[in-house]
């Protein structure tokens, strides 16, 4: 049975190796659908992507992950940032444009899966964080977490536009998750102050 430490490596390394795959495709599949919703998702994973390397340079780098800790955490606020932004820009650009996307069955069948592998991977993090009792971890699980929202929120848009034709329901989901990811952002940011 692995350690802690083995665990919490191969949890990061499973979250790079799917949103590496889940950007290529959401993005191929946005392209051909001209689904905004699905292009902004794609590039929302390259955000999971550099906080998880992040994490893995905590855990695993050279020296004492004490003296990293400020540091990762200060990488990680700007990963949330950087999401919250991604989000605020593609959702007002979805709801000001009125731009309706085409269907993408295939699209909301990944996003299905997508959600039980987000909200699991979060789940074995936390546990994972709270044994180690490593913060950057724990924040890391929280992107996770809300990358699992928004991927039921844009499963959700996606089916609604498709079904019933609310063409809005996705970006204003959006929205919500950016407040969330502002919110984590602020809350690291302060965190990583107290703690360098």
């Amino acid at each position: 049975m692995p350690t802690a430490a083995h665990l919490a490596k191969r949890l990061q390394y499973a979250t790079i190796a799917w949103n590496v795959g889940e950007a290529v495709l959401t993005l191929a599949l946005g392209a051909v659908a001209g689904s905004l919703a699905l292009i902004g998702f794609g590039t929302v994973s390259v955000v999971e992507v550099f906080a998880s390397a992040v994490v893995v340079w905590h855990l695993f780098g050279d020296g004492d992950t004490v003296d990293r800790t400020p540091t990762a955490l200060r990488l990680i606020a700007f990963a949330y940032g950087a999401l919250a932004l991604g989000l605020v820009v593609a959702a007002v650009g979805d709801l000001t444009g009125g731009r309706q996307a085409d269907e993408s069955p295939w699209g909301i069948a990944y996003l299905a899966v997508t959600v039980v592998v987000m909200f699991g991977l979060a789940a074995m993090k936390r546990s994972t964080a709270h044994e180690l009792g490593s913060e950057p971890l724990r924040r890391e699980a929280t992107i996770t977490f809300l990358d699992g929202i928004l991927s039921a929120s844009t499963l959700t848009g996606l089916a609604l536009n498709a079904y019933l034709g609310l063409w809005w329901a996705d970006p204003a989901a959006g929205l919500v998750v950016a407040l969330a990811a502002a919110n984590e952002a602020r809350e690291t940011w302060e965190e990583a102050a107290e703690n360098g």
